[in-house]
């Protein structure tokens, strides 16, 4: 599925996987911060948010890892946005 139309539906929940100090400097709209390092104790509580899911970082390599993990548990309805700058971007588009 494209990213643009992802970003549309009103059910996305969007994750920023990188830690609170740049979560605090910048984040998409709606984002949730849950850094990579405690996706694996807040799995039920990702599980509970519904899908679709939207992961992102800084360059995309975090949100990489966090997409894996969280389809390895289960969650198939997850992208990798990328970095912020791609995820504002999909969002000005959807917008």
């Amino acid at each position: 599925m494209d990213l643009r139309n992802i970003f549309n539906q009103s059910n996305t929940v969007i994750i920023d996987v990188r830690e609170p100090f740049e979560f605090a400097s910048g984040h998409a709209a709606g984002a949730i911060n849950i850094p990579l390092g405690t996706i694996p104790s807040r799995i039920n509580e990702i599980k509970n948010m519904g899908t679709p899911v939207v992961v992102y970082c800084r360059s995309g390599m975090r949100s990489a890892s966090a997409m894996g993990f969280l389809k390895a548990q289960g969650i198939q309805d997850v992208y990798n946005g990328g970095s912020l700058d791609e995820v504002l971007h999909y969002q000005r588009k959807a917008a």
